[in-house]
C-alpha cells in the first residue's frame, strides 16, 4: 500500500514503488470490531486502511467515510444509554412501546431515590434543629453528581475508544482524584463563604465545604471505577453508570453533610 494517491502521482518517475510504499500500515481484518477501528483513525490520524484475510492478502479498505459513520453510531448510543433509552427510541413510538422501555430504569431510578431519602430521615433531628442543613444539603449532592458526570462521560468515552486499559487506568484515576480535590477546595471557599454571610456561623461554612471535598472525591473515585467494573463484567457502562454514580454523589453527600453537622452543630 503506498501512502497516498497524491504522494504516488506527484512522485519523481524513476522512483520505485518499493520507494514509497509502507512497509508496515496499519491494517485491520475483517472481524476487527468497528470502536477498534474508529479508535485507530482518531489515534494515528488515518484517512484509509487496508483490510487483510488471514493471510495477510488485501481484501479490501476502510475509509473515514465509513469510521464517521461508526463514531456518529457510538455517539447516539452513549446519547441515548445514559438516559436508559435504546437508540432504536424514535420519538414518534408508540406510547406502549415507549413505556416499556423507558418503566425498567425510572423503576431502578426510584429505588435509589428510596436509598437517599433514608440517608436523610436518618438525620431528621437534626435537620429539624437546623433548618439551613435543608437549604444547603442539595448544593452538595448537586455538586458532586455534575463532577461524577464530567468524569465517567470522559472515561466511558475513553474506554470506547480504547485509551483506558489495565495499564493506565490507575493513572487516570490519580488525575480524576487530584482534580477533585482541587475542585473541591476552589468550590469549598466559595460556597463556604456565602454559607458564612448567610447564616452568619463559620462553622457551617467549614462543614459544608469539607462535606463537598468529600463527595467530589467520592464521585472522582465513582466516576472513574464504574464504568471499569461495569465493562469487567459484561455491562455496558454508558447504560448503567449514571443511576449507580448518582446514588454514590447523593448518598455520599448527603450524608458527610448532615453527619458532620451532627457531629460540630449539635
Amino acid at each position: 500500500m503506498t501512502q497516498n494517491i497524491l504522494q504516488l502521482l506527484t512522485a519523481d518517475g524513476h522512483q520505485r514503488i518499493s520507494q514509497l510504499m509502507l512497509r508496515d500500515p496499519v491494517k485491520f481484518t475483517a472481524y476487527t470490531p468497528a470502536g477498534e477501528v474508529a479508535g485507530a483513525f482518531e489515534r494515528y490520524n488515518l484517512v484509509t486502511a487496508p483490510v487483510v484475510d488471514e493471510t495477510g492478502k488485501l481484501i479490501g479498505r476502510i475509509t473515514v467515510d465509513d469510521v464517521v459513520d461508526v463514531i456518529r453510531e457510538q455517539a447516539d448510543h452513549t446519547v441515548m444509554a445514559r438516559a436508559g433509552l435504546s437508540e432504536e427510541e424514535d420519538i414518534f413510538a408508540p406510547v406502549a412501546r415507549s413505556i416499556k422501555n423507558r418503566a425498567l430504569w425510572m423503576g431502578i431510578n426510584l429505588l435509589t431515590a428510596f436509598l437517599a431519602s433514608w440517608v436523610i430521615g436518618v438525620f431528621e433531628q437534626t435537620i429539624q434543629q437546623i433548618v439551613a442543613l435543608a437549604v444547603l444539603m442539595p448544593i452538595v449532592a448537586s455538586m458532586g453528581g455534575n463532577a461524577g458526570t464530567q468524569t465517567s462521560t470522559i472515561v466511558i468515552r475513553g474506554i470506547a475508544l480504547g485509551q483506558i486499559s489495565g495499564i493506565n487506568a490507575f493513572r487516570v484515576l490519580i488525575k480524576e482524584l487530584s482534580v477533585g480535590f482541587l475542585n473541591g477546595l476552589i468550590w469549598a471557599v466559595v460556597v463556604g463563604t456565602v454559607a458564612f454571610f448567610a447564616y452568619g456561623t463559620y462553622l457551617l461554612g467549614i462543614i459544608i465545604g469539607a462535606a463537598m471535598i468529600i463527595n467530589l472525591l467520592a464521585a472522582a473515585l465513582a466516576g472513574v471505577l464504574l464504568p471499569l467494573l461495569l465493562r469487567r463484567f459484561g455491562t455496558d457502562p454508558a447504560l448503567t453508570t449514571t443511576v449507580a454514580l448518582t446514588t454514590v454523589t447523593d448518598v455520599v453527600g448527603f450524608f458527610s453533610f448532615l453527619g458532620l453537622a451532627t457531629l460540630f452543630l449539635l
